[in-house]
């Protein structure tokens, strides 16, 4: 072992790469989501939102750690990371816009429920369709136990 070296101490290359691994996973927990969003499939979006979830956690902690690293600012000012910055920049604008697409997909889902909902109201009962304040369909007098 060197003395006077830290040895948990990473250098800011060995931090990159962990970075662009994290990143390269969320990208893939992403697609994954993206596929059980499709299949409409609330158990396992539960299940990928956790993981998702502690991969955005795991990220953002080592994004942390750089802020914090003494070497990193120094590495980074003395351009040797120019290209694993630029990869990790991309990859991050990635991630986003996967996660964009996966955004639009839920409000389409939740759009197609909304119409299912006032298709299901409206064959029900015909008479008893009444709108709220916003503009909505909803179920009229006798949802809430009133005779008129």
């Amino acid at each position: 072992m060197l003395s006077g070296s830290n040895p948990k101490e990473l250098t800011s290359n060995e931090l990159l790469i962990q970075q662009h691994q994290q990143l390269t996973a969320l990208g893939q927990i992403i697609a994954n989501e993206k596929q059980i969003l499709q299949q409409h499939d609330p158990q396992a979006l539960l299940a990928i939102s956790q993981e998702k979830n502690t991969q955005l956690i795991a990220i953002q902690q080592l994004d942390q750690k750089i802020s914090q690293h003494q070497g990193f600012a120094q590495d980074k000012a003395a351009g040797k990371l120019t290209q694993q910055l630029a990869e990790i920049t991309e990859l991050l604008k990635s991630c986003q816009q996967k996660n964009l697409v996966n955004g639009q997909i839920i409000q389409q889902s939740q759009l197609a429920v909304e119409r299912m909902k006032t298709s299901l109201l409206e064959s029900h009962n015909k008479n008893a369709i009444t709108y709220n304040s916003k503009g909505k369909k909803s179920a009229g007098l006798s949802s809430i136990g009133l005779k008129a």
